[in-house]
């Protein structure tokens, strides 16, 4: 049998069932789930539910029937959020899927197990006023490398709504000159690739980064990188979205903004920025890559305003 990557061991009620049963359960991590952030969450969610199997005495994952899926799901809504519990859904009816399909189950018992519903019209993620982003990006001190890194990734998320994983990942040839102007290359969820062309503020900062750094000769080599130990000098160690959001805080904690903001945060603010100065919903879900504007509404706060507004309405 083949071996199981490093955090991920086959449970009990699956390997009981046979070498076959086995083998299907790696390869649906391993070949099937390609993003490495979705493989981590449904191997939580699917981990959960095995050890909960185990705990109702079920001899193997052959023997699940939709009745167990059906008190699972119901039992979880009691602990967890609804968002939460559709994605442990999703993911136990993924590997069902998985398994039916190569033959180790007869049908998928999951299938006819439904969620609980939960419609989101507004996002959560914390957004910044205009001002605000304007005062964290003008307080960085730029005289250093870090200073210069992190103004350029700031600045990347807000003015092309680039998601911090595709930010991270990114190289020095995804930034590029194209009809005069500089573009980037993002590589977002699923594969695709999205390309859009700089914002001038974007594009100084962005110049001002490689050429103060001295990345224009290592294209092959990551954009964002950490800051050595002792040095103050960037390393070819790609910087990781924990460490950009401790970046993040740091920042805005030195220019005094109360708001919890996260590396989302800049996206979402971009976005408003944009809806706020005449743009259209339907441009923004393109510049955001995203594949309908429902989602991009999620980002659209611009009915935050609007509510502050008739708060102070009520005058006593």
């Amino acid at each position: 049998m083949i071996p199981a990557p490093s955090s991920l061991a086959v449970p009990a009620i699956v390997a009981v069932t046979g070498e076959r049963a086995s083998c299907r359960f790696l390869e649906f991590f391993t070949v099937h789930i390609r993003n490495p952030h979705t493989r981590r969450a449904y191997a939580g969610a699917v981990g959960d539910f095995c050890e909960w199997l185990e705990r109702q005495g079920l001899p193997s994952i052959a023997a699940v029937t939709s009745l167990h899926v059906a008190t699972y799901v119901e039992l979880l809504g009691r602990e967890v959020s609804a968002p939460t519990v559709k994605q442990h859904l999703a993911a136990i009816r993924s590997l069902f899927d998985w398994l039916a399909s190569g033959g180790v189950l007869p049908f998928n018992p999951s299938s006819a197990v439904r969620g609980p519903k939960h419609a989101v019209k507004r996002g959560k993620t914390p957004v910044l006023a205009p001002e605000e982003a304007r005062q964290l990006l003008d307080a960085i001190d730029v005289a250093t490398p870090a200073g210069l890194r992190d103004r350029a990734l700031i600045g990347l998320m807000v003015y092309s709504f680039a998601r911090i994983g595709a930010a991270v990942a990114m190289k020095v040839e995804d930034v590029y000159v194209q009809q005069r102007r500089l573009w980037v290359r993002l590589h977002e969820k699923g594969g695709k690739r999205h390309e859009m062309p700089c914002h001038r503020s974007l594009e100084a900062y962005l110049h001002a980064y490689i050429d103060g750094c001295g990345l224009s000769d290592d294209a092959k080599g990551f954009l964002f990188r950490t800051i050595g130990r002792g040095t103050g000098q960037l390393t070819a160690t790609p910087l990781p979205q924990a460490n950009a959001y401790a970046m993040i805080r740091r920042r805005a904690e030195a220019v005094e903004i109360e708001t919890k903001i996260g590396n989302h945060t800049f996206r979402a603010t971009g976005i408003t920025a944009y809806l706020k100065n005449g743009g259209t919903l339907e441009t923004a879900a393109a510049m955001a890559n995203h594949a309908t504007t429902r989602t991009t509404q999620l980002y659209d706060r611009r009915q935050d305003e609007m509510s502050l507004d008739e708060v102070e309405r009520v005058l006593i």
